[in-house]
């Protein structure tokens, strides 16, 4: 058995609110005693100084992407857990658009014999692999897949990562899922509004010249996804990838009325907006495009009130040879899981416009909220699933360092301060 204990780290507690220096001793995974100072321990415990560290649930990543199948060149799934692993993630969910799509049990079995194939294999300590199942057979969005099959697999939900504009499908899925507990994930966007477009419209996509996405693209479809929810009374939705200030009134209204959703936006659309567009930087090519200041704003301030339940990292990784392309030709997406703690932390809490608690909150118990689970307060007789963080360590960004196979980032280069130093989980 393991015996270490935490000397005078910072423990952040979402479930209970509070934010206090303790001593925190974990024996064998578990959470054996948490302290303002513990001197009773045995010969062989571990005694870690951790006076400037910050302790926390295990963070979870609502959805991401993963490469395998289909796509190993980009990230395997062994580089994506080790990479979460890296990033405090101790629960990592990855959407159903691999290649074959998880749209059978069969390949939610597959990918969880790779995952204990993969534990087996490597020293370090992985996350939980969470898998959502496909709505739609190939994500075709025309035929349904066999939901009940899926749910009995152990997928967490139902997605298909992508807009559906069939609304007669969408209220379908609504219906067929009524009986099981469990999410059904849906990323609102008009396709027929957006058209080609690469950049949220306005006067940086004139300046910059990109072809434009209105944000109505998006607030119409939330608009009437809302409405087939009061209809039907599905308590289960997720509204994925919120990016528009408009949209945060929507979601506020809606819960204001009393209507059971929850809602999400990235990481990277809390820390950047349309201005940061002008390097040209593929990496900044994301969908949904990256909101002006104003969009930016009342994100920040949709996470911090709870409006927005929680920060998803979306992490998609692509080749060199798939980014080196003109901006609006490159695949949209960017590599996260990593990157995002630091960053928020850097730019959000150190600045004062988030406590602690606000952002450990969206990036863990609100995320395992919105994926119907919980995450238990930090106290004694608790397994430990846990995120050790040092805000001050700094260290650059290169991929070298970096778990993940792929490097697309606008941040790749470039000096960051904060990493975490262990997971348990």
């Amino acid at each position: 058995m393991t015996t270490e204990l935490l000397q005078q780290v910072r423990v952040i507690d979402p479930v209970s609110g509070t934010d206090q220096i303790a001593d925190v001793l974990i024996a064998d995974n578990y959470i054996q005693a948490i302290a303002s100072h513990i001197t009773d321990v045995s010969s062989d415990t571990q005694i870690r100084d951790c006076r400037g560290l910050v302790l926390g649930p295990g963070l979870v990543d609502l959805y991401s992407h993963s490469g395998e199948p289909g796509f190993e060149e980009r990230e395997t799934l062994c580089s994506l857990l080790q990479a979460a692993a890296a990033g405090g993630f101790t629960r990592v969910s990855i959407l159903p658009n691999t290649s074959p799509a998880i749209d059978n049990p069969a390949v939610v079995a597959q990918l969880q014999k790779v995952r204990e194939r993969e534990i087996a294999s490597v020293s370090s300590v992985l996350p939980q692999l969470q898998v959502w199942g496909a709505m739609t057979l190939d994500l075709a969005g025309k035929q349904l897949t066999e939901l009940a099959d899926l749910a009995t697999a152990g997928v967490i939900g139902f997605t298909d990562g992508q807009p559906r504009e069939n609304l007669g499908l969408v209220r379908r899925v609504l219906e067929y899922l009524l009986p099981f507990a469990k999410p059904v994930a849906f990323w609102a966007c008009d396709r027929q509004l957006a058209v080609n477009g690469v950049m949220r419209e306005g006067a940086d996509a004139l300046r910059f010249g990109l072809p434009p996405i209105p944000e109505s693209a998006e607030t119409s479809a939330i608009a009437s996804l809302l409405e087939l929810v009061a209809s039907i009374g599905n308590s289960h939705v997720h509204i994925m990838r919120v990016s528009t200030a408009r949209s945060v009134e929507l979601i506020a209204s809606a819960k204001a009325s009393g209507l059971p959703i929850t809602a999400s936006t990235t990481w990277m659309h809390l820390l950047l907006d349309t201005k940061a567009v002008k390097s040209y930087h593929t990496s900044l090519h994301l969908d949904p495009p990256l909101g002006t200041p104003k969009d930016m704003a009342a994100l920040r301030e949709g996470v911090r009130t709870g409006i927005i339940d929680a920060i998803a990292i979306d992490h998609a990784a692509f080749t060199y040879e798939e980014k080196v392309q003109a901006f609006a030709e490159a695949p949209p997406g960017a590599i996260g899981l990593e990157l995002a703690l630091p960053l928020l932390w850097q730019h959000l809490v150190e600045t004062g416009e988030f406590t602690a608690l606000e952002l450990w909150r969206a990036l863990s118990t609100k995320s395992a909220e919105c994926l119907r689970q919980k995450l238990t307060a930090l106290t004694a007789n608790q397994k430990a699933e846990l995120t050790l963080f040092d805000p001050q360590q700094s260290w650059k960004v290169e991929s070298k360092n970096l778990h993940t196979l792929s490097s697309n980032t606008p941040w790749l280069g470039q000096q960051l301060q904060g990493r975490v130093v262990q997971i348990w989980c």
